[in-house]
């Protein structure tokens, strides 16, 4: 895979002990509770026969858990290799593998040729890419219908937790960085692009969004 320095960073971060991690837990716990919450407010917008693609998707979570309720098909696209090995391996394990395809890269730099599906999501993606107004831009434009996003809150306890993580990781060498962007650029970035809230969450941590395309927007 050829990708940007950040996305390289991603690849290095997420190797295969931290994919194997997440899918024991996964398959333990199931979805983290803010997943939870994405995945009650898109079914709640009806899914039935729907195209999900899940942008950064990691081991395929909310793939797994729409394709299980009646969705079609699922892609996923994500920049760790060893993720999307954990995400096929649970694929399946659920017997769900023909309904999925796996795409290997930085989203921003293929999104041209990802295939447009009804519901696109970015669950805790945003936070992980320096170039936030472009990863929107670019995945609003693949959605036909919903957009589901979760992104940290821009609270001060927030930003201090960032800070701290990034710093630890400098001293480690490693790359890769997490964000906290402004709420109101995201939502508005979201809006521009011819979307409309349809429900949302501000947790201590997470805020959960989920949004629908205006009626004749493209």
């Amino acid at each position: 895979m050829t990708c940007a320095a950040h996305c390289c960073a991603i690849e290095a971060q997420f190797g295969r002990r931290i994919a194997q991690r997440d899918l024991a837990n996964y398959r333990r716990s199931g979805p983290s509770p803010s997943t939870q919450q994405l995945l009650s407010a898109t079914r709640q917008a009806g899914i039935a026969g729907a195209t999900v693609l899940d942008i950064g998707g990691g081991i395929g979570v909310i793939a797994h858990e729409l394709l299980a309720s009646e969705a079609a098909h699922g892609t996923i696209v994500d920049a760790s290799a060893a993720y999307l090995a954990a995400a096929h391996q649970e694929s399946e394990r659920r017997h769900s593998s023909e309904h999925l395809t796996l795409l290997n890269g930085d989203f921003l730099g293929i999104a041209q040729d990802v295939p447009v599906a009804d519901v696109v999501t970015l669950d805790k993606v945003v936070c992980c890419y320096p170039d936030m107004a472009g990863l929107l831009a670019a995945s609003v434009g693949r959605t036909r219908r919903l957009l589901g996003i979760v992104y940290p809150r821009d609270s001060w306890w927030m930003r201090f937790a960032i800070v701290m993580q990034n710093w630890l990781r400098a001293l480690r060498g490693s790359a890769f960085r997490v964000y906290v962007f402004p709420n109101a650029a995201i939502d508005n970035a979201i809006r521009r692009a011819g979307l409309a809230p349809r429900s949302q969450r501000r947790g201590f941590v997470w805020v959960v969004a989920l949004y629908e395309r205006l009626s004749g927007a493209q």
